[in-house]
């Protein structure tokens, strides 16, 4: 399991912020669309019926918090699997999913408290890429099963989002 920008990855899938909570909630990509597993069952979008799909409210890292604290705060995700940080509930975002209906909004508890502005740009990038069908998923799983680092550094997670983005 990695983050990379706001991807939870594993090798069999990929989630927008934290991986599944012990009730199993979480938001989900696939190559099919977005699924999301809440307190009120399973919802799902195909890419075909999405006009955008863009997660607001991010936590940004802020200058002042060191990669230590960063790191500290991503293995805090690991071990509680999203569920708490310290007793304090983990920072919400927002997936915000459009289709020819209106705009919905998911909301998805972050992995860390705080991501790289580049990671937030380059992980919307991808996301619209997902939905243009000119990026899959399983490129993101695939590299989980052949990377057994754990999650990379702040400069090596915008490296593959650039390289995932084509940018």
């Amino acid at each position: 399991m990695a983050m990379v920008g706001l991807f939870w990855i594993t090798e069999d899938s990929v989630y927008v912020g934290s991986p599944p909570d012990a009730e199993g909630h979480c938001v989900r990509i696939t190559s099919e669309g977005v699924q999301a597993r809440g307190p009120d069952g399973i919802r799902a979008w195909p890419w075909s019926i999405l006009r955008s799909a863009g997660v607001n409210a991010a936590p940004v890292e802020g200058n002042a918090r060191g990669g230590g604290r960063f790191l500290a705060a991503v293995l805090e995700a690991v071990v509680t699997l999203g569920s708490s940080y310290g007793g304090e509930e983990p920072p919400q975002m927002y997936l915000v999913l459009e289709t020819q209906d209106g705009a919905e909004e998911v909301r998805v508890p972050a992995a860390t408290r705080g991501y790289t502005s580049h990671e937030i740009t380059l992980s919307q990038r991808l996301l619209a890429r997902f939905r243009e069908g000119t990026a899959d998923p399983r490129t993101l799983t695939t590299w989980s099963r052949d990377h057994s680092g754990g999650t990379p550094k702040p400069p090596e997670r915008e490296a593959l989002l650039r390289e995932w983005t084509h940018a």
